[in-house]
């Protein structure tokens, strides 16, 4: 864990080491600025000065000491109102997460790197627990390799400690395109599959919206049934892939033959239309994948459903993890 503070600056080797290795003359202030170290993920955290960083450090280090007495959280029935009804409008995830979660509880982790994800500490009535989740602000929540490095660390770290981790699911999947691949992103979204097949704490599934391709997957540690319950949103939504591109994709020839563009266009709406019919919350609950279909108000009992049911943790003698990615 790094905090650093906003006059910080953090690298490998400073001026003089840099001059004397032959690499150039530079000013303190040029190598790893605090800017630079926030976008890239070395920082964790950004504090204002030395007393914050300390307070940050305790708030940090209470996420492992085991639950709070005293707690307040906000009126849940205001997350009922968090996600537009226009299912093609944008919403503030961390709006929705500070409602979600005890005031004042949430620790967010590297926020400027890896912006198609939130990692964070929360409580909910007390209790500690890790949540990752899908930012419809970047990317459309796609899961990109800065994304998936940075949800897979953060598992890590939830289950060396035993932490169950909470994900608010809404992507389209994994990100795509020739640009992306050029990250190695086959590999580093397969970090992400191992981590998570291979934890031993639980997941708690709340699909907010889409719940498409392998990036939901991901997100529900495996498969739906993976997780110790999924339920979803009414605003949630099911697919093998974005709704239009499936349209487009799969009708393409059907498409094609109608010369009218007015009446191609209307076409294309109706099936999207029927795409997304089959795919929402309601129909997708009456099958084995969901659990239930849920008021957002009540989702906060149902995390304290699943953290109660778990059986006590005995005492450790030593590490569960030898040790967790650097990265």
């Amino acid at each position: 864990m790094i905090i650093a503070t906003k006059d910080s600056a953090l690298g490998m080797g400073g001026p003089a080491m840099v001059e004397g290795g032959g690499l150039g003359v530079f000013r303190p202030e040029e190598i790893g600025p605090i800017k630079v170290m926030q976008e890239n993920g070395t920082i964790d955290v950004l504090a204002e000065d030395e007393a914050d960083a300390v307070r940050l450090a305790r708030q940090y280090l209470s996420y492992f000491q085991g639950p709070l007495a005293d707690w307040t959280c906000e009126d849940q029935r205001h997350l009922r109102h968090v996600i537009p009804e226009n299912r093609l409008r944008v919403y503030d995830i961390r709006k929705l997460i500070a409602l979600l979660a005890d005031t004042g509880s949430v620790l967010e982790l590297r926020p400027r790197f890896g912006r198609a994800m939130v990692t964070a500490f929360i409580r909910i009535e007390g209790r500690p627990l890790g949540l990752i989740a899908n930012n419809p602000h970047h990317l459309g929540g796609a899961i990109d390799s800065d994304a998936s490095d940075k949800a897979a660390r953060f598992m890590q770290l939830c289950e060396a400690f035993d932490i169950p981790i909470l994900s608010l699911s809404d992507t389209p999947g994994n990100m795509v395109v020739p640009e992306a691949e050029k990250t190695g992103l086959i590999r580093h979204c397969s970090r992400l599959f191992v981590i998570v097949a291979n934890l031993t704490v639980p997941i708690f599934s709340v699909i907010l919206r889409k719940s498409y391709g392998l990036g939901a997957i991901a997100m529900t540690g495996g498969s739906y049934q993976a997780s110790m319950f999924a339920v979803a949103w009414p605003t949630g939504e099911f697919g093998g892939m974005g709704l239009e591109g499936s349209v487009k994709l799969g009708y393409r020839n059907e498409l094609a033959a109608i010369e009218d563009p007015h009446a191609r266009k209307a076409k294309f709406d109706e099936m999207v239309a029927a795409a997304y019919a089959r795919g929402k919350a309601m129909a997708r609950g009456t099958s084995p994948s969901l659990d239930d279909v849920i008021d957002p108000a009540e989702t906060r009992r149902w995390v304290l459903a699943g953290l109660k049911a778990q059986p006590p943790i005995p005492p450790r003698t030593g590490k569960k993890l030898a040790w967790i990615d650097s990265w």
